[in-house]
Formats: structure tokens, sequence, C-alpha cells
């Protein structure tokens, strides 16, 4: 049968496979194409088959010639046979029967190939592309239709119910520091995430890197002693905009080195389109979408500005946002539209405008009162679609809005306390839901994340993140994971291990690396290859064996003495006192030459002089005069002179 027959083929393939490392005898080991091999194989077993059973019609079509020709040169087989046709018919019926139930029996491998098989050549070569695809005993019927029916039936419920797309069944815990996480960033390929915050600092945390202990491998301070406001990747992910208090922007490379800072304005020029850059502190900025040179800053100056990496001289353009009276109105926030044509900023007079990136004068969208008046608008997002809108306004406010139809807002939600001018929002990957997070006060309950469904603004789901503020957070569309930045320096990421990719759960798996002891005995050992024997140094076996010989040498295990505490002892003067008194007291400890009789302490040196002259030079040396010192004379006995005659000290 032709299921044998593909398995007799298969195992002779086999045996090709094994013969050269049966026969290895330190040759060249031979290199086989699996794929090309199976092919030739099936094509063998399938040529194969269709011989046989072109054999079987054969014998049959031989068989029946025979029979014909048997009733054609006796007519009374014929005869007989045109009247029991019907008794022949019913008895032939039952030995079919019996002859398929014993092939049946007699068959161990799947019957379906052979029946396939069995309707001709015609249909086997039809079905040479289906062979081409489908290697094997085909599936049972209607197993492929129920999977779809389940896929179906499960992506109808999420459908339904887009709660559950929400990856929040586990999560992970990163500890920035202990200051406010204000600024969260992650590249586009989803592989690294950097955080910032009040404390100055800037974190990078590597997930394919980092193990189960998830440390951040680099900590730096770009600005130094000023608060980071906002951190993006660009498009392609090679670089990273700092946004911080001060008012230059800066910009860094993958690993934290600088590539390029903006220029400081003229803070006494009055029209801010005639200085270079901005002369007050900057609020936030970002990344254009399809330009990767180019980014968007927001200043305390009343302008927004956009920039081009490869010339930190002077900005490319300015846009000054105008109140109703036509007066300088400070952006708190600013975002570019998904396709780059748009350039949003909230302002502090509640007002959202927009501009043509290429029409910096006047705005083409803007609403007046879109927040309350002298809150600041922390947020402005563009949903992936490009007609939508969000602003997460300091007036404890987010709604949304259609651009096209500005005047009055699609949907809002109230008593989303925000206490942060960079509070976040975004949209989910398949811009259906709207995310938040609010702020407590300390001692107040827990920040949570709040989940809104786009269309009709209802509230469908709310994590409680921890017992401080939720400052930021960030949905990535690659890794569906969320990422959120709290008040009390910690930034958690939200996954699932089912719908989510990468991310958070490669860094899950790893264990700890167990952390190797201080090898501070130990020296370093210098490797000296083409060195001679006789200064070669005898090469370390093993650092344990090195500790314990070094532990043993008296000079190596020394332990430093502590510093004297109290009022000293063992001949080591005590610290006591103030710097300088202390410091005097150690120097009259350390002075042991005798100063008192200062003409001896000179002439202790004179015949060193007279021998080796260093001030006078050689050629002066038996022309100088003989130096003529004073005899000293003994003191007289002052006991019998007068009162009034002695010396008086």
């Amino acid at each position: 049968p032709p299921d044998l027959e593909l398995r007799s083929a298969c195992g002779q393939g086999g045996s090709v496979l094994q013969s050269p490392f049966s026969s290895f005898s330190g040759k060249k080991a031979r290199t086989f194409d699996l794929e090309a091999m199976f092919e030739q194989t099936r094509r063998t077993a399938v040529e194969r088959s269709r011989k046989v059973l072109e054999a079987r019609e054969r014998e049959k079509e031989e068989q029946a010639e025979k029979e014909f020709r048997s009733r054609a040169t006796d007519p009374s087989a014929s005869a007989s046979s045109a009247t029991g046709a019907e008794s022949t018919l019913t008895q032939r019926e039952p030995v079919c029967s019996e002859s398929e139930d014993s092939s049946d029996e007699e068959l161990t491998g799947p019957s379906m190939q052979s029946q396939t098989s069995a309707q001709g050549p015609a249909e086997d070569t039809g079905d040479d592309d289906e062979d081409d695809e489908f290697i094997g005993p085909p599936l049972p019927p209607g197993f492929k239709d129920s999977d779809d029916d389940n896929d179906n039936d499960d992506t109808e419920e999420e459908d339904n119910n887009p709660v559950k797309k929400i990856p929040d069944s586990h999560e992970i815990t990163l500890q920035h520091g202990t200051k406010t996480v204000s600024a969260l960033g992650l590249d586009p390929s989803g592989a690294r995430l950097i955080t910032g915050g009040y404390d100055y600092d800037v974190k990078f945390w590597d997930f394919a890197g980092m193990d189960a202990s998830l440390q951040a491998f680099r900590s730096l301070q770009p600005c130094e002693c000023h608060q980071i406001k906002s951190l993006q990747y660009s498009s392609t992910g090679d670089v990273i905009l700092v946004v911080s208090g001060n008012s230059q922007a800066k910009v860094l490379d993958r690993d934290g080195f600088p590539v390029m800072e903006c220029i400081k304005g003229d803070q006494y020029i009055v029209d801010m389109t005639n200085t270079k850059g901005h002369t007050a502190m900057l609020n936030s900025g970002c990344w254009h979408p399809k330009i990767k040179e180019e980014f968007l800053t927001c200043s305390n100056d009343g302008t927004v500005r956009t920039w081009d990496v490869n010339n930190e001289k002077k900005h490319k353009s300015v846009f000054k946002p105008r109140s109703v009276q036509g007066k300088r109105v400070i952006p708190t926030t600013c975002t570019y539209s998904r396709d780059g044509k748009l350039i949003a900023a909230g302002c502090q007079d509640g007002s959202i405008q927009i501009w043509d990136r290429n029409m910096t004068v006047h705005t083409k969208f803007h609403c007046r009162q879109a927040h309350a008046p002298g809150t600041d608008t922390s947020c402005l997002t563009f949903s992936y679609d490009g007609t939508v809108l969000a602003s997460r306004g300091g007036d404890d406010t987010l709604k949304i809005w259609d651009i096209r139809q500005f005047k009055k807002p699609l949907n809002s939600a109230e008593r989303l306390p925000s206490f942060f001018p960079m509070t976040d929002c975004c949209f989910s990957p398949d811009d259906k839901i709207l995310v938040t997070g609010t702020s407590v006060k300390k001692g107040g309950g827990s920040g949570k994340l709040f989940f809104f469904y786009r269309e009709t603004f209802q509230k469908l789901y709310e994590i409680e993140v921890t017992d401080a503020s939720v400052v930021r957070c960030l949905w990535h569309p690659k890794l569906n994971q969320i990422m959120v930045g709290t008040g009390n320096g910690l930034a958690k990421v939200y996954y699932d291990p089912v719908k989510s990719q990468r991310g958070a759960k490669l860094c899950v798996v790893k264990t700890k690396r167990k952390e190797r002891q201080a090898e501070t005995l130990t020296q370093d050992y210098i490797i000296t290859p083409h060195a001679l024997p006789m200064f070669r140094e005898p090469r370390q076996r093993s650092t344990r064996k090195q500790l314990e010989k070094d532990r043993l040498d008296p000079m190596k295990s020394h332990k430093p003495e502590p510093p004297v505490a109290g009022p000293g002892r063992g001949g080591r003067v005590g610290t006591h006192g103030g710097t300088l008194s202390s410091y005097i007291v150690k120097n009259i400890a350390l002075d042991k030459t005798d100063d008192s009789n200062p003409r001896e302490a000179i002439l202790r040196h004179a015949k060193e002089a007279e021998e080796n002259p260093y001030w006078v030079a050689p050629a002066y040396a038996k022309t100088q005069p003989k130096t003529v010192f004073a005899e000293v004379e003994p003191e007289d006995d002052e006991t019998d002179k007068p009162e009034w005659k002695k010396r008086k000290i």
C-alpha cells in the first residue's frame, strides 16, 4: 500500500542521513539539505503509489476481458447469467463487504490517503500543489473549522468586552528613586525604557539585559540640578529628547551621551521671534513623528519652537500663542499630530491652539474655553486615526475633541485630581480606550489608573497602582504593556503573559545573578606571555587559594587602624575639639626638635655647610671669608650683685 511505501522511502532517506555519521573517520562533515531530501522522498512515494494503482487497474481490466471472452464462448453460461443477474448481485455484495472489513483490519495506518489516491491518477496530478504544502496524512474533517470557530468566538468576546484587552494580570516594579517619576520614554521597538524624575536623574532600563533583580544599567544627570520634565525617543529610536527645568533642551544618544544642546536666547529682547532660543524654563517637548531630526519644545517665555538636531545654533520656527486680547500666553504642553502636519499647544488661559506646521502666524484651529483659565493643561495627545484630540486639564478633567468641530468637546470626564504639570493621558493601541492617572495627597489613599471607553466615555476599569500619585502613563502598541510613573519614585510595568510581547516578560524569567564577593586582597595579575622566565610571574590557578595565601601574610592582611575616638591613647592624639585646635595639638605632639637655644640649632649644621656649600657656588668656596662666631661668655653668678644691677627678665 502507498502508506507503507512512503514509510519505506522515508526509511531509506533516514539511512542516507545516518551514513556520514556511521562512516565518520576524521573527514570533513557533509552538509545535507533536509527539505530537498524530504521533498524527493515524498515524490518517489507518490510515484510508486501511482504505479501500484495503475497496475491494479490493469489487472482488473484484464480480468474483466477474460470473463467477457469466456461468456462469449459459452452461451449457456451467458443465458444463465442473464436469468440470474439479480441473484449474483445479491451474492457479491456480502462478499465485497467481507473483503472490505478484512482489508480494514489488516491496514494499521490511516486509510484516508489510500481512499483519495484510489480515485484515480488524474485527481492525484491535480492535487500536487496541495501535497507540496501538506506532508503526511490529512487532518480529520472539521478540525480546522473548529479552531477557527474558537478563535472567532474569542475575538468576538474581546470586541464585546474591551476590558479583556487591558494587560494588567501581572506587574513588575522598577525602583527609580525616592522622588516623583516625572518622565517616561520607550523606544519604538520596546527594548529600552528611560525614566526621569524630580531627583534630576535619568535611568536607562534594558528589558533584554535585565534579570529578576530589575536594576538600571545606567544612571546620569544630564541637566545637572534641574528636574526632568519630559523624555522621548525619536521615531527611529537612536536619540532621546530631554526636556528639563532649564531653558535648553538636550538630545542624547541611546547610551546617554550628549548629541546636541539647544542654544539659550537673549532675555533682553522683547520680541521672542528675534531670539535664537528659549529664554525661560521649558515645560514640554516631543519629536516629529515622521521627520527624525525635528523636535518641538514649549517654554514659559510664551513660545513654541521647532528645532533641527543638526543645527543647535538657532530654532527652525517659532509659534506664539495669544489670548483673546492678543496678549502673550504661556504654553504648558505641546504635541504633533500623528501625520506631523499640525502642532497643538495647551495654554495657561485654558485654551488649546493648533497651527499648521508650515504657517506660524495664525492658528488653524483653536478653542478658547477648553479648560478652566489659570490651570495648567498637562497633556495633549492625538488618537492613532488622527481625528480626535484628548486633553488632560489641571481642572481635574479629561476631555476628548474632534478638531473639525472644535467648539465643544465630544465627551468629558470630571473629578480626576491632578497635582502635577505633566499628568499624562494616552490611547490604547486599538484606539478604543483612553487612559489617565489621578493624584492623591500624602496619606489620602492610593493613586489610580482609569480606563475610559472612547465612544461613550464610560469608565471601563481602574487599577490601584500605589499609595502615591500616578503621574505618567504610557501604553506601548508593540509590546501591549502599560508603563506607569508614580509620585513615590516607582516605575511600574503592567503586562499579560498571553497578550503582551517581549518587554517585561524577558527579564522576569531570568534568575538573579550571584553577587561576586569583593576580592580586595588579590592583586591584579599582569599577563606577560613573552617575558623572560626570570621576570615571569607564576600564573594564578584559583582566586580562593590566592586569598588563603594572602590571609597568612601579615602585611597584606593587616587591618588599618581605625580613627581615634575620644581623648586618644597609645601615643595617638585624639581628634577632639575644633579642626584648628586638633591640628595644632597633632603638630605639637609630632614636633620633637628642641629649639630652646637657636644658636645651637644653627651651629648644628655649620660643619656640613662648610664641607658641602649649597647656597655658594663651588668656584667661590675658597674665597669666602672665614666665619667668626661670637664666643659664649659664661654667665656670671648674679647672686652677689645688688637688686638694681640684676637683669630683669
